[in-house]
């Protein structure tokens, strides 16, 4: 009887377990990184969360102002006594409504730029 044994030679079964050995140590090594990243990214969400409730906050906050300055507005004019009355308020409105809306603009931006900064840090 022969024996039909089929056997790795020596030499190809050493290189076969070196490239299993690295593959599972690369893999080991993708696995943590892997995790690095998702613990990161879920440290990040809480950064762009908070940066996100800020700028939330502020356009609220933003909103009520200007609302409450076209309400006052509003409530002038009615008092308005002739046409240059009229005029004057819209002018007064329309230069401190302006005003508002570039300084808005501009601390919005901070808060967006801050919040984007904040979120691009790397964690330690």
């Amino acid at each position: 009887m022969t024996d039909n044994k089929f056997e790795f030679p020596k030499e190809m079964r050493a290189m076969a377990e070196a490239s299993f050995d690295q593959a599972r140590q690369t893999f080991e090594k993708f696995m943590a990184s892997a995790h690095t990243t998702a613990s990161s990214l879920e440290d990040r969400s809480e950064t762009v969360r908070a940066g996100a409730k800020d700028v939330s906050a502020r356009a609220i906050g933003f909103a009520e102002k200007n609302v409450a300055a076209s309400l006052d507005y509003a409530q002038q004019l009615l008092h308005a006594k002739d046409l240059a009355d009229v005029m004057r308020l819209h002018s007064a409105y329309v230069q401190s409504q302006m005003k508002s809306l570039a300084e808005q603009a501009s601390e919005m931006g901070q808060i967006v730029s801050r919040a984007a900064m904040d979120a691009a840090k790397p964690k330690s």
